[in-house]
């Protein structure tokens, strides 16, 4: 994935990305002032987290799939975020403590993909550095909201 030569569309790219981290910081508003809308917040805010993790899959997926030589593993693991976001959905329909343990578990792991990222070599710099900005954005917010939820449960 080479930005460098479209430097017009990495940039609204950029944007776009960084408008996406928005819901999650309205979402941890919304938990901090513990008024009506905290439990909607935090069950929105997982289904946000846990979706945008599904979507990095898929973004590995169509890497591999495009590359030359892709790593043999890479289809495998293009798959896991969205196996990994119903498994962490699943204590709530058990009736288990949810949605701050999960949402603790989707924060750091969205905060890890990059690892996956770099381990395809298959993006330049510029995307490195996005998906770092992004990623720990995301699952810093995410793991904020979780951690918000101890609390308060505690």
């Amino acid at each position: 994935m080479n930005n460098t030569n479209r430097p017009a569309a990495f940039r609204r790219a950029q944007l776009l990305g960084y408008a996406g981290l928005l819901p999650q910081a309205i979402a941890l508003a919304l938990v901090l002032s513990g008024g009506e809308w905290s439990w909607i917040a935090l069950a929105s805010s997982f289904a946000y987290a846990a979706l945008i993790f599904s979507f990095l899959g898929g973004v590995w997926w169509g890497q591999a799939l495009t590359a030359t030589n892709p790593p043999v593993w890479s289809f495998a693991v293009a798959v896991l975020p969205s196996l990994i976001g119903l498994a962490l959905f699943l204590p709530w329909t058990l009736g288990w403590p949810w949605p701050g343990p999960s949402l603790f578990w989707l924060g750091l792991l969205i905060c890890a993909s990059p690892l996956v990222d770099r381990s395809l070599a298959l993006g330049d710099a510029l995307w490195m550095r996005l998906r770092w900005h992004l990623s720990l954005g995301l699952g810093g917010l995410t793991l904020a909201i979780a951690l918000a939820e101890f609390a308060r449960r505690a």
